[in-house]
């Protein structure tokens, strides 16, 4: 039994109060997934730069290692952001390449990803998330049912650049979908299923399809039940598979679309008492998407 909760700001008087109403929305979710959370923020991006979040070790010098690549930095507990030039990215993948202590968890021009071990309101707390600004985020509590509780098995996952999916559900042939992804260069750093599905959409997004279109084809491909919120850089999606056992509630105003396991999650967002509430229907792809 997980959370999920989604936001999408069509306003972007709005993007200030980003981390802040994904906060709460989280928070609200804490019995559905007490054990770890995470979230991805879209924030702004900076023109001819790439962001890098990295989880290192206690101790890790992470303002040297950062130098060495001009990058300037951004300390969020045992997460760093780094933001470089494009130009230095590949130097950086070749130094990670040999410290296997420091883990990639996402990279892109705008996404920042942030997850851990504990409740939703102590994560986001550690995180610094409420003072986070942006377009759109994704989060996501953890019920442990499958797999240990560890940082690495928290989602989000993140398996592309600007990419990020959370889901709450099982897939019934992950492990199969997992050896045809890696046949097609596509990695893995856990077994989680989530992460499987995040893959499948990076590898369909690799090979030329829209995010809309790689969600109606993961219909055909991905067996199990489940709710699918997604992230890239412009863009939020949300799919529900076919028998739809797992509860969503959405709501949508002239200001955002917001997405939630549980109504209490979207009932202090601004405006939600004039919103157009529904539950997503099953098997419809349901996207939006905002000028970078």
């Amino acid at each position: 039994m997980c959370g999920i909760a989604g936001l999408f700001l069509k306003n972007s008087a709005l993007e200030p109060q980003l981390g802040a109403l994904m906060s709460q929305m989280l928070n609200v979710l804490t019995e559905r997934g007490p054990d770890s959370a995470g979230f991805a923020i879209y924030g702004a991006a900076a023109p001819g730069q790439v962001k890098f979040t990295l989880r290192a070790p206690a101790g890790f010098d992470m303002a040297g290692f950062a130098a060495r690549f001009g990058a300037s930095l951004s300390v969020h507990d045992d997460h760093a952001v780094l933001s470089l030039a494009q130009e230095k990215a590949a130097e950086l993948r070749n130094a990670l390449a040999k410290m296997p202590e420091i883990i990639v968890v996402s990279v892109g021009n705008r996404i920042e990803l942030f997850k851990g071990i504990g409740l939703p309101e102590e994560v986001g707390a550690r995180f610094g998330l409420a003072g986070m600004a942006g377009s759109h985020a994704v989060g996501h509590t953890r019920m442990a049912t499958e797999s240990a509780v560890t940082t690495e098995g928290a989602h989000p996952f993140s398996t592309g650049a600007d990419q990020c999916l959370v889901h709450n559900g099982s897939l019934s042939n992950h492990n199969d979908v997992r050896r045809r992804l890696m046949r097609e260069g596509i990695n893995f750093a856990t077994q989680n299923d989530t992460e499987v599905a995040a893959g499948y959409l990076s590898y369909k997004l690799r090979e030329g399809a829209k995010l809309d279109a790689a969600l109606t084809q993961a219909l055909e491909d991905l067996d199990g039940f489940y709710n699918f919120v997604v992230g890239t850089e412009t863009g939020f999606g949300v799919l529900r598979d076919p028998v739809s056992c797992k509860p969503a509630v959405m709501a949508e105003t002239d200001d955002y679309v917001a997405f939630a396991s549980e109504y209490r999650a979207l009932a202090d967002l601004p405006g939600i008492e004039a919103a157009h509430l529904f539950e997503p229907e099953p098997g419809r792809v349901y996207f939006w998407e905002r000028a970078a």
